[in-house]
C-alpha cells in the first residue's frame, strides 16, 4: 500500500474517532446466544465503536469472535476495538487497540499493530489523564472509572472529579467517560464536561439493547 493511501486511511480513521460518542464494551452474548444479532441491532441505534471485553479467552476463539465484530462494523460503518492484544488487533484488522496502564508500551504495541489503528489508553488519575494527552502515540484516552462497577472489579472509583478534569485539560484528541455510566447517570458526566462515554451494563444488560443504546446516542448528540 503507497504511503498517500496509508496517511488518507489514516486521517479518515481518525475522523471517525473524533465523531465517536458512544462506546460499548461486551462479552461474547454466549448465554444469550444473540451475538450476531445483537450486535446489528445496537450498532444500527447508534453505537459508534465496539470491544469485545471478555478475559481469559484463548487468541484463536478470540478471533472468531471477532469476526463477527468485524463483519457487524463493516455493515454498521463502525469501528471495532480490541482490548490489550496488538497481536489479535493486528491479525483481525481492528481499527482501534485500547491498552491499559499495565499494558504493553505504546511504542511496542505500535510496532506490532502498524501505523493504522488507533490506539487508546485507560486513565485513573488527572497525573494519568494528563500524561495521556501529552504521550505521543495515544489517539484517545478513558477517564474512569467514574463509579465503582463489576466490570473492573477492586479498582476504585475515580468520581465525577476526573471526568471535569480531563474535560478542563486542552486535549487535542478524543476522550471518554467511563465506569458505571448508565441512562440515570449521563446527565452528571455530560454536566462534568464529557461528552462522549464508554458503556458496558447500560447497553447488554437492558431489556430492550437497542432502544437503550438508541436513546444513549441520542442524548449524546443533543
Amino acid at each position: 500500500m503507497s504511503e498517500s493511501v496509508t496517511r488518507q486511511r489514516d486521517q479518515v480513521l481518525r475522523e471517525r474517532l473524533n465523531a465517536a460518542r458512544l462506546y460499548l464494551c461486551t462479552d461474547s452474548r454466549e448465554r444469550q446466544g444473540d451475538l450476531p444479532r445483537f450486535l446489528d441491532e445496537v450498532l444500527d441505534a447508534g453505537v459508534d465503536i465496539v470491544q469485545l471485553r471478555q478475559k481469559g479467552l484463548e487468541a484463536g476463539a478470540e478471533m472468531r469472535l471477532l469476526d463477527v465484530f468485524r463483519a457487524a462494523c463493516d455493515r454498521h460503518g463502525a469501528l471495532l476495538a480490541v482490548n490489550d492484544r496488538a497481536d489479535i488487533a493486528r491479525a483481525v484488522g481492528a481499527d482501534v487497540l485500547h491498552l491499559g496502564q499495565d499494558d504493553l508500551p505504546l511504542d511496542i504495541a505500535r510496532q506490532i499493530v502498524g501505523p493504522e489503528p488507533v490506539i487508546g489508553l485507560s486513565t485513573h488519575s488527572p497525573e494519568q489523564a494528563g500524561a495521556a494527552v501529552a504521550v505521543a502515540g495515544a489517539d484517545y484516552f478513558c477517564a474512569g472509572p467514574v463509579w465503582a462497577t463489576p466490570t473492573k472489579p477492586g479498582r476504585p472509583a475515580t468520581g465525577l472529579g476526573l471526568v471535569s478534569y480531563a474535560a478542563g485539560l486542552t486535549a487535542t484528541r478524543p476522550w471518554f467517560a467511563i465506569g458505571g455510566i448508565g441512562e440515570e447517570r449521563l446527565d452528571d458526566v455530560l454536566e462534568a464536561g464529557a461528552t462522549r462515554v464508554v458503556v458496558v451494563r447500560a447497553i447488554t444488560q437492558a431489556g430492550d439493547p437497542a432502544a437503550a443504546a438508541a436513546r444513549l446516542a441520542a442524548r449524546l448528540r443533543a
